[in-house]
């Protein structure tokens, strides 16, 4: 039979799915439920507004309908500003789903390849490479993940967090371009308003948090329990190049041993 180069063992596929099912949950619980009364909290707030200015109302100078209209902005600013929190407290949900499973997994990757190969230049490249070097290296052992449903959601996933992040950068440009239903456009649906938008005009809603957190799920479940050694086996150059160097770094020592 071929060398197991990779096994998922089902306890730990188990585990580590529970473990993101626990964040999700309780993000939700401890975090995003406190934004389900976001109205009457404006609201409230533009009555405590109006209470405590009360005082600097003179009737014989002043009209009270501009208190009241005054006391209307204010709960409307306050409003923009919880909702502005609510998009920053889910797109830091995100942020921790997507980096945790990528750390989960590089992590697996190396707990993998250190059963048959030790060496410091694969670790550090296994952590150095980017999100598309890490899929062509799985899909390198005939592991298919970019035909797979989840992978679409979990490249918008990358973007969006790479875009929370680095602000008008790259990923920004990609969502424009590729996934504009993460940018906020307050119902203008004009090219040039999408053109010039930036990034605080990134936004993220639950339909996207549960669309993520299922995708990553999809991706534990599909990871084969077993990975086997093949005749034709192309791995990236950064790989090959990088194994290449433990080799005959490991050389080198035995030689000066000898």
């Amino acid at each position: 039979m071929a060398y197991v180069l990779f096994h998922m063992w089902e306890p730990f596929r188990k585990q580590i799915i529970a473990s993101h099912n626990f964040y999700v949950e309780q993000a939700h619980k401890r975090l995003l439920s406190q934004f389900q009364n976001m109205e009457a909290e404006a609201d409230k707030y533009g009555e405590e507004w109006l209470n405590s200015h009360s005082h600097n109302f003179d009737p014989d100078r002043h009209d009270p309908a501009n208190f009241y209209e005054q006391a209307y902005d204010e709960s409307i600013a306050f409003y923009q500003m919880l909702d502005d929190m609510l998009n920053r407290t889910r797109l830091s949900v995100v942020a921790g789903i997507f980096h945790e499973w990528d750390k989960q997994l590089r992590g697996w990757i190396l707990t993998e390849i250190n059963h048959w190969h030790h060496g410091d230049e694969i670790r550090k490249v296994i952590w150095k490479a980017n999100f598309g070097d890490i899929i062509d290296f799985m899909e390198a052992f005939d592991w298919s993940i970019r035909s797979r449903s989840y992978y679409t959601s979990l490249d918008k996933c990358r973007l969006v967090v790479n875009a929370y992040k680095h602000g008008n950068g790259n990923a920004l440009e990609s969502i424009k371009t590729q996934h504009p239903e993460f940018i906020e456009t307050f119902g203008n649906t004009d090219f040039f308003y999408l053109k010039y938008a930036d990034h605080t005009h990134l936004k993220v809603d639950g339909a996207h948090i549960t669309e993520f957190s299922d995708a990553i799920i999809e991706f534990w479940k599909d990871v084969p329990e077993y990975i086997h050694e093949k005749e034709s086996l192309n791995v990236p150059d950064w790989f090959a190049k990088a194994y290449g160097k433990d080799k005959a770094d490991k050389s080198k020592k035995v030689e000066l041993h000898d």
